[in-house]
């Protein structure tokens, strides 16, 4: 049975939607279980971008933080995105006391919708926007329960079953209502950064409580879990604020429209161009499913703060002067469906590059993305547009900490073992490096691999004493391809990517069932292999090869179909590449009649 947080009915606004520390049915420092280990084991994001979901385990109690997405790779065509793999959890469902959201990004709430289900849908809690864009989603999948969602805050506590008491730290990113997670467990204190950056002066939001972080450090901390993203870069972040001024004077300068370019959920850089828009006069024609949907949640709870006369449809653009009109959007990774894509493929109903129009991308670029964005730069100047980047000015401000930001975090923290997450791997080693260099110890220094248990235990001395095991639990990647979650495996993959590189050809031939003779001559069709008008000789030749396959067996015995199937599969493909140095993906039918 899940034990499940009971509200007080109707509390008011700014009321703790959870039980105080003070009540002490559930005393921290007398677990249910003795001699019980602290486990953590995170199924997604130490060897990635993305996919965040970390587990605690402590006796027969289990929370979670975190169930994101990621979005696919290279090697991964047709797939839409990667979920976690919840093996481990699923004869466990019992055991699940809540789940607590960091934020509403897509790579810490995109598996919700795939996942609550299989997990039981046990209680989440989650601040008020993630809460609105997490509702939303869910509305989108026909096998998604109705969410049992908390609204939290950064003066929320709650008690998840009998061994973690969880209380919240509000930090700054690119999106309001983040938090990092602090969890009290009988083996000690664990504190969840989430995704962060010290930010003194951010957008709609507040900044984070340093005083606050320095007193958990002050209390003794046996575990800061902190994001990796940025740790490769030096230096400090920048301010969201300082944006908008370097917007605001690129503006100035500008008569035509402006064409802007961002992800839908930075809704802080959102909030300047509102702020921009209404200070030089201009009307915002928003772009994008995403971009629509999350404005007007954040609009009705008032994270982003505009006149709605602000807005603009799309049916009224050719009215205005050039000058007055901005458009704000999505696909500044260069995405093939996205706004910026389809405009400059002339695909978009009502928008069409036109000289005079300034496109400024207001995003960094995703690794694995440059050659996408570079080439849609090209074809916006081919049409007469001006482009601007985050390499140009500063229209960017990440949302991740860099080193400087990071080793505060640890100064204040004074964590006793600390643990990258949320990056690949190699941005784990680099913020590991950081962590020494702020004086922890490395052999306190914790840089796992996806799955791989993290275990604490009571020392004698009353301490707890941590340990990377090598003990791991399954974390194969699950793959989303339309409405199939899991059913498209490495092997279908493999095709997948041997198509896209050489092709295909199909061979059909037709078989005698009494004599085993090819009947006329076989048939053949190339997709992706090579152009067949253009290489009758080569085609001939197979056919051929068909023919002979098919007749060199033991007439005195009736033809095997699986037989002729793989040796034409075999020889063709060697007979091919002998041929063209090219293996296409050989799809043998042999039709018997």
């Amino acid at each position: 049975m899940i034990t499940k947080y009971k509200p007080r009915p109707k509390r008011p606004a700014g009321e703790l939607p959870a039980k105080n520390f003070s009540d002490q049915s559930a005393k921290i420092g007398a677990p249910d279980y003795q001699g019980s280990k602290l486990k953590i084991m995170v199924l997604g994001g130490l060897e990635e971008v993305g996919r965040n979901m970390t587990v605690l385990e402590y006796g027969q109690e289990i929370i979670i933080i975190d169930m994101g997405l990621q979005f696919p790779e290279e090697d991964m065509p047709g797939i839409d995105y990667i979920i976690p793999n919840i093996s481990y959890l699923e004869d466990k469902t019992d055991r699940i006391k809540g789940i607590i959201i960091t934020h509403g990004h897509y790579d810490h709430i995109g598996g919700i919708p795939h996942l609550m289900g299989k997990l039981g849908n046990p209680p989440m809690f989650m601040g008020k926007l993630t809460a609105g864009i997490v509702r939303k989603r869910g509305q989108e999948f026909n096998k998604c329960p109705k969410l049992d969602i908390q609204e939290i805050d950064e003066i929320s506590k709650m008690q998840l079953g009998k061994n973690f008491r969880v209380e919240i730290l509000r930090v700054n990113h690119s999106i309001p209502d983040c938090f990092a997670i602090i969890v009290h467990t009988p083996a000690g204190t664990v504190i969840h950064s989430g995704d962060f950056k010290i930010d003194y002066s951010p957008v709609n939001d507040k900044p984070a409580d340093l005083n606050r972080i320095a007193q958990l450090g002050g209390q003794g901390v046996l575990l800061l879990m902190s994001d990796s993203t940025d740790a490769t870069h030096t230096g400090y972040q920048i301010s969201e604020s300082s944006i908008g001024d370097e917007m605001g004077k690129i503006f100035e300068k500008l008569d035509g429209r402006i064409i802007i370019g961002t992800f839908a959920s930075q809704l802080s850089r959102v909030q300047k161009l509102f702020d921009l828009a209404e200070r030089f006069g201009r009307r915002i024609n928003l772009q994008g499913r995403s971009m629509n949907d999350n404005v007007e949640i954040a609009h009705q709870i008032g994270y982003l703060k505009f006149n709605p006369r602000i807005l603009v449809e799309d049916h009224e653009l050719d009215r205005l002067p050039d000058n007055k009109v901005m458009i704000v959007g999505t696909g500044a990774q260069g995405e093939s469906n996205a706004f910026l894509t389809r405009v400059v493929n002339g695909e978009h109903r009502s928008v069409n590059l036109k000289a005079g129009d300034t496109v400024i991308f207001s995003s960094s670029v995703i690794p694995g993305n440059e050659r996408s964005i570079q080439t849609l730069m090209d074809m916006m100047v081919r049409q007469g547009a001006k482009v601007i980047n985050y390499e140009m000015m500063d229209v960017h401000a990440g949302g991740h900490a860099k080193q400087e930001d990071l080793k505060l975090m640890m100064r204040l923290i004074k964590p006793e073992y600390f643990m990258p997450i949320e990056g690949n791997h190699y941005m784990l080693r680099a913020h590991a490096e950081l962590a020494e260099q702020v004086g922890i110890p490395k052999n306190k220094i914790l840089v796992a691999d996806n799955g791989q248990i993290v275990e604490f235990h009571k020392s004698a001395g009353g301490g707890a004493i941590g340990r990377l095991t090598k003990d791991k639990v399954i974390t194969d990647y699950v793959m989303v391809d339309g409405l199939g979650v899991g059913d498209v495996s490495n092997i279908v993959l493999r095709d997948r990517r041997v198509m896209a590189e050489d092709g295909m050809i199909v061979i059909i031939a037709t078989v005698d069932s009494k004599t085993g003779d090819t009947i006329g001559n076989p048939d053949i069709i190339s997709r992706g292999f090579v152009y067949m008008r253009e290489n009758k000789e080569l085609i001939q030749k197979t056919r051929m090869k068909v023919k002979k396959i098919v007749k060199d067996h033991d007439p005195r015995t009736p033809a095997d179909d699986d037989y002729i199937k793989n040796k034409i599969r075999n020889d063709i493909a060697q007979f091919l590449f002998s041929q063209t140095k090219r293996r296409p993906m050989v799809l043998p039918v042999v039709i018997k009649v």
